[in-house]
């Protein structure tokens, strides 16, 4: 038997607006840090790369005291790089899902219209004001309806 996914569909919940809302705090609190890690994370392996490529470098197992510090700032990264996935697993136990960690761009999955989307949030953003199809992604964001905002049906408007 293989293991236990935690996305299956019977488990995945989803959020109304003011409930993700909700957990914005807890969200943006984690998000700033992983993006500050990544960014971090990103500089440092460019940085390694470059020292990597420069004539006489020495190769990963070199023994010469330059071959341990380049070993030094890899086990450094790694390290930062597992804090991130900590991080990123808190993310998916609130229910968000992580899609940029350079950005800071998160996802709530939300039902509107009995079809599945994302609501999308980035930080920065005081409160979540956007949602997109669950393949548009970032560039497909449009402005959350007054009657999603709310979680009023559409329907009971138009009776009169």
């Amino acid at each position: 038997m293989g293991p236990i996914t935690m996305n299956s569909a019977a488990e995945k919940k989803f959020f109304e607006v003011n409930e993700a809302n909700q957990r914005l705090p807890l969200v943006r609190a984690i998000v700033e840090d992983i993006v500050q890690l990544a960014r971090e994370v990103h500089e440092r392996r460019e940085r390694l790369a470059r020292v990597r490529q420069l004539p006489g470098s020495p190769a990963r197992d070199d023994e010469s005291l330059h071959g341990e510090e380049l070993r030094q700032v890899e086990d450094d990264l790694n390290k930062d790089v597992d804090r991130i996935n900590e991080f990123v697993q808190e993310l998916q136990e609130l229910g968000a899902e992580l899609k940029d960690p350079l950005t800071g761009l998160v996802d709530f999955p939300a039902m509107i219209d009995g079809r599945e989307v994302y609501l999308c949030w980035k930080l920065g953003e005081a409160e979540i004001e956007y949602w997109h199809e669950l393949d548009a992604g970032f560039q497909g964001r449009q402005p959350l309806g007054e009657s999603l905002l709310t979680g009023e049906d559409n329907a009971d408007d138009e009776t009169n």
